[in-house]
């Protein structure tokens, strides 16, 4: 990329920052433009100034929005259709992820408000932004932005957990439990503390995005999206998983288990190729199996989210298959098998623990 290019990404946002000369190269990328101190506002005061900020973004305002309107003005930020349509609108443009861009500049000011209602709108177009950031960092395209964006996100959780790795506890079958028994009793009671399995390790502050840390930053920021996914609205989701297609760079055909009539009859409209295939380390792709696995398995039936989920499953598990990668392959293929009984009526409300009634006795 020519001198000219790389310096246009200065931005204005604070006096005494700008971004380095070399912001766009492959090997890294350092972000100060928008390192302003987040500003203090009441709640109601700050919802109002980032509705204010963002109706001089975006072309039209809808009514219940304005600041007279004696409601909640942040939760209609979050679930009106007409603003998010013209937000992804802006940010399906070429040049969205600039590092001068107004809406980028918003997201990032909005979520250092603090305000929790504020941060799950910036977290309602997480998905796109990661999409849309991902696909194109191997086209070199201007991305402070968007990297701005990402790495707010991480220091939000990096602060969060306080040094601390996510964790589960996973059962050890060698002791006894309320569902079994086991025939030998434990030797070493010390055994039981060893069966934690790490889900995210600990996090380290970064004020850049370097190429070998870019996948932890934005899976990151994905299991942010994650913790918050039952407040997120089904728009937000689809929109995610419309990226996994391309990505994956490969023709489904090897897993038909959860297609619907709709994917049937589309077969052969369109073309799978490889021009916007992407590395899809297990930090980015252990966040997304957790997005889809809620899809599929959550409380809300939604039948274009599970369609759009089943056919994400599809594109990974062809990826999963093409890279010979095992631990993806389990993992698609059970969502895959899961998504099978959800989209089938009759295997949705079967109660698999319910004895069946019969005068027959099998011997």
């Amino acid at each position: 990329m020519s001198k000219d290019s790389s310096s246009s990404e200065e931005t204005n946002y604070s006096p005494t920052t700008s971004i380095s000369q070399d912001t766009f190269t492959t090997e890294t990328t350092t972000i100060t433009a928008f390192n302003v101190p987040p500003e203090t506002f009441p709640s109601s005061s700050s919802t109002h100034l980032a509705i204010q900020s963002l109706s001089s973004i975006l072309t039209t305002m809808p009514p219940p929005l304005l600041p007279s309107q004696d409601q909640d003005p942040a939760f209609s930020l979050l679930h009106d259709p007409d603003i998010s349509s013209q937000v992804l609108s802006l940010l399906r443009l070429p040049d969205s992820g600039a590092g001068d861009n107004s809406l980028c500049r918003w997201f990032y000011d909005t979520f250092q408000s603090s305000e929790p209602q504020l941060q799950l709108v910036v977290l309602r177009f997480l998905p796109i932004i990661a999409g849309l950031y991902l696909s194109r960092v191997a086209l070199k395209k201007p991305l402070a932005g968007f990297e701005a964006v990402l790495l707010a996100l991480y220091a939000h959780e990096t602060t969060s957990r306080a040094g601390h790795a996510m964790t589960v506890n996973v059962p050890d079958l060698s002791y006894s439990s309320i569902y079994h028994e086991t025939k030998e009793p434990a030797k070493d009671n010390k055994a039981a503390e060893l069966n934690l399995a790490v889900i995210s390790p600990s996090l380290e502050p970064h004020g850049t995005v370097r190429s070998t840390k870019r996948a932890r930053i934005v899976g990151v920021a994905l299991e942010l999206y994650y913790s918050k996914i039952s407040l997120m609205p089904v728009g937000s989701k689809i929109d995610f998983f419309e990226f996994f297609k391309v990505w994956s760079g490969q023709d489904d055909d090897a897993s038909k288990e959860c297609e619907t009539q709709d994917d049937q009859e589309g077969v052969g409209k369109e073309s799978v190729t490889k021009e916007g295939r992407i590395p899809l380390p297990w930090e980015i792709l252990q966040p997304v199996l957790r997005i889809l696995g809620h899809c599929l398995l959550g409380p809300k039936k939604d039948k274009e989210l599970i369609g759009a989920a089943c056919a994400a499953c599809r594109s990974l598990y062809s990826r999963s298959l093409h890279d010979i990668n095992p631990q993806a392959i389990l993992a698609t293929r059970s969502l895959l098998r899961l998504g099978e009984k959800t989209l089938d009526p009759k295997k949705i409300n079967a109660d698999h623990t319910e004895i069946p009634m019969n005068n027959v006795i099998a011997l």
